[in-house]
């Protein structure tokens, strides 16, 4: 059986950080995915809103690093919630759980931030993965 999404989006929200009654923690948050697509030799573009949880670790790392703006690729795996209401409706949830997320770029800001310190160097970075203890540097 597969059960495996990867998704670039931006946070419409700064994440919701809270705590599960073992002490581990939760971070929620959700993404806009547009996908553009043509008609008519017309480009047009629908946005997606897909709800996105992490735990552990992982969810402590992104409560701290994410805010509302920021373009980030996850991989995860689709999980279904299911209920039901007061009044005996069933519903039911599809959300993302994140197994890994790449940060791609932060908010976008109106005016850019320029380094102080030497200038003229191009610096080239890759995106930050938060899926491993190891390579985290705090």
């Amino acid at each position: 059986m597969l059960n495996k999404v990867f998704l670039i989006g931006r946070l419409t929200r700064d994440p919701e950080i809270r705590f599960l009654p073992s002490g581990s923690q939760v971070t929620s948050f959700t993404i806009a995915v547009n996908r553009p697509y043509r008609v008519n030799n017309e480009w047009k573009e629908e946005t997606y809103f897909f709800d996105v949880e992490s735990f552990g670790m992982l969810a402590e790392r992104l409560g701290k690093q994410l805010n509302k703006g920021a373009q980030i690729l996850i991989e995860g795996q689709l999980r279904q919630d299911r209920w039901e209401t007061a009044s005996g409706e069933k519903r039911t949830k599809i959300k993302v759980v994140a197994d890994k997320v790449n940060i791609i770029s932060g908010k976008t800001q109106e005016k850019p931030v320029e380094r102080e310190e030497e200038p003229d160097l191009d610096i080239t970075t890759e995106p930050e993965d938060f899926s491993s203890d190891e390579d985290v540097p705090f």
